[in-house]
């Protein structure tokens, strides 16, 4: 099984789409780990180094995209989102601007660089402010559909990577993955319960749903890979049709991926919607994998929440 992290996937898709001489793209000194340096060596011209001045570099990419440039700024998401969160509401949302904020080593993942470095609270953050899309791809193949959305797509965009290598979810990195703004794929039909994830728990997702198999459970499984615009349909059709939605995520329960599942079934078509992701904490340092034990989020976890759920 092929493994890509989609923060490298971003890179590729930044070359290959590179040929558009509209596109910019931004770094906080961070080239290397972000694999925007792939860009630069390919389109130096068009690459900035903007320093350890994440702010700064917001500014400097909304107001290059007022000349007509589509601006890619890239950072960790902790900086990319919190630091830069005034800036991005103010410089990019509110005049909305051509800027897509590429957001790297996202969530537990990051794995030993600790709590200040996994940022759980980045969809909250930017999903509250208007006029921007928030996209959380699941591997390498989404991820290139994912930039070339944006490309084609006017309007600030956050998009949430990560550092470690995942899965394929969706095979060959090419033109024919299934990827449209706003539309959940899915990825397994099941009648009794709804496992909706996003990004890399996509794969844990798919999991699960093997082990309920073995257990007598019929489980849809949802990629949600666009949080915002969310897909109402898909989730008012999963509400209707199975008796319980559990929402998976590698980010905080409150204000993300389950946070908007939630709202569009109180208001729509009731069901009991469980939350699962990290509870209220902040992250630690450890392997990813220690990490997703101690935080209870592994496919074993979640294939025991779920059938937990129908009982």
């Amino acid at each position: 099984m092929s493994m890509m992290a989609t923060r490298e996937a971003y890179g590729k898709a930044l070359v290959e789409f590179g040929e558009d001489k509209r596109i910019v793209v931004l770094d906080a000194d961070l080239s290397g780990s972000t694999n925007t340096a792939k860009f630069k060596a390919a389109y130096p011209e068009r690459f900035f180094d903007m320093g350890i001045a994440e702010a700064n570099m917001t500014a400097v990419a909304a107001g290059m995209a007022t000349t007509g440039k589509i601006a890619f700024i890239s950072s960790f998401a902790t900086f990319a989102s919190m630091r830069n969160c005034e800036q991005v509401r103010n410089s990019v949302c509110y005049p909305d601007l051509d800027v897509k904020i590429c957001a790297t080593h996202a969530g537990l993942s990051v794995g030993e660089d600790g709590a200040s470095h996994q940022c759980l609270e980045d969809i909250a953050v930017m999903r509250a402010i208007p006029n921007i899309k928030v996209v959380c791809p699941a591997d390498g193949a989404s991820t290139r559909m994912a930039i070339k959305a944006a490309i084609e797509t006017h309007g600030p965009f956050y998009i949430r990577l990560g550092r470690s290598k995942v899965a394929s979810v969706y095979g060959e990195y090419g033109d024919d993955i299934p990827f449209t703004i706003g539309k959940a794929n899915t990825l397994r039909e099941g009648k009794d319960i709804t496992v909706i994830a996003t990004g890399l728990m996509v794969q844990t997702a798919l999991e699960a749903c093997d082990i309920l198999t073995s257990r007598g459970i019929s489980a849809r499984v949802l990629d949600m890979h666009t949080i915002k615009p969310i897909d109402r349909e898909a989730v008012i059709k999963a509400a209707s049709e199975t008796r319980v939605i559990v929402t998976a995520e590698e980010h905080t329960v409150n204000g993300g991926l389950g946070s908007a599942v939630a709202e569009v079934v109180c208001e729509s078509c009731p069901c009991k919607v469980i939350r699962f992701g990290v509870n209220d904490r902040f992250g630690k340092s450890g392997t990813p994998a220690a990490l997703f034990e101690e935080y209870k989020l592994t496919a074993n976890d979640l294939a025991d929440v779920c059938g937990n759920a129908l009982k």
